[in-house]
């Protein structure tokens, strides 16, 4: 398609002849889609589409788009039950340490939203790893029922007493 539209004729008639003389000569025959629907047809239009489909054919999931500081809190909240299923107290250890280095390396320089991050008590997760594992398996599958909130006091009564 490196010729140039003759002077006189509309752009409309100049591509739809391209078009006509692209299918004399078969030049669309055989193609991958021939005869199938076109893929998201008839469904609603997304606003980011291509950075959907983009992340899907990759296999990445939507927090690789997250700032730095916002994906470093997640981890912070993932943190004690990934380590739960870690067999060593030395690879908790390590796991904690690794993100709490990543975490002072953002501290350092920040970039993206000010969120606040505090660093992972390793020790405390340690701890909860411990008692995680020491749980029989029947008490880590079982819901604890929720307490009874404790009964309201009317503010008038304050003043009884």
């Amino acid at each position: 398609m490196t010729e140039r539209k003759p002077p006189g004729t509309t752009f409309e008639s100049w591509v739809d002849r391209q078009i006509r003389t692209a299918q004399e000569r078969g030049d669309f025959d055989d193609l991958a889609g021939a005869g199938k629907p076109l893929p998201g047809a008839g469904a609603p239009v997304e606003e980011q589409w291509w950075l959907k489909d983009y992340l899907r054919r990759e296999g990445l999931s939507g927090e690789a788009l997250l700032p730095t500081p916002l994906r470093l809190r997640r981890e912070v909240e993932r943190l004690p039950d990934a380590v739960r299923e870690l067999t060593s107290e030395r690879a908790v250890r390590d796991a904690a340490g690794d993100l709490n280095r990543r975490i002072v390396e953002h501290m350092r320089a920040p970039s993206g939203p000010q969120v606040a991050i505090g660093l992972v008590d390793v020790d405390e997760l340690v701890a909860g790893w411990r008692t995680a594992r020491q749980q029989p398996a029947q008490q880590r599958e079982a819901e604890p029922e929720p307490a009874e909130p404790a009964p309201k006091t009317r503010w008038w009564r304050r003043f009884l007493r």
